[in-house]
């Protein structure tokens, strides 16, 4: 399986205060050393166009296809920059996006299908963004959601370690971004 990740940049876009050690996010970079991280210049501070205009930046980097794999705000920013140019990206996993009313940024978000393919992950217990929330911005991008169940806010206090679930998952939408690049060309 991992011969289908090779095939893609891969970055990871943390959310507030940048995905600790123990993070999924963290681990999986540890697991693919060649996984890149997006990193912010205020990692407190959640401002939609700056982190949005560093996933920009990143992504400008190479001409590789690219997976984007991010994480509460980190997923807002994500969709942004991706709503706005789509090129070079395969795909993206979003997982326990934050609630955009929280940050008061919904109305700078798309409210229509992304233009890559993309699976949201929610959890029935996170407190930054209901399941039912979650559901609801899936079927707007026209992303598969996927409800984990009660994980939080699926980051490290989850206790998920290396989160295979997550990773079977990240190899569902190399596969599917792999597949519609071969039918596109």
């Amino acid at each position: 399986m991992d011969d289908v990740l090779a095939r893609f940049r891969v970055l990871i876009a943390p959310g507030l205060h940048n995905s600790g050690p123990e993070h999924w996010q963290s681990r999986w970079q540890r697991l693919f050393p060649w996984f890149e991280r997006v990193g912010q210049d205020a990692w407190d501070q959640p401002d939609l166009s700056r982190w949005s205009a560093r996933v920009d930046q990143v992504r400008g980097d190479d001409t590789r296809p690219t997976l984007i794999v991010a994480h509460s705000f980190g997923s807002l920013a994500t969709v942004h920059s991706v709503a706005r140019d789509p090129s070079g990206v395969a795909g993206v996993l979003l997982v326990a996006p934050a609630d955009p009313d929280k940050f008061g940024v919904a109305a700078q978000l798309p409210q229509q299908a992304l233009p890559v393919p993309s699976i949201l992950v929610g959890s029935t217990s996170d407190p930054w963004m209901a399941a039912p929330r979650a559901e609801l911005w899936a079927r707007r991008w026209s992303s598969r959601f996927i409800n984990g169940g009660p994980l939080g806010h699926i980051n490290a206090e989850s206790g998920l370690g290396d989160w295979p679930e997550g990773l079977e998952t990240l190899y569902f939408l190399a596969e599917k971004a792999q597949n519609s690049r071969l039918t596109a060309g």
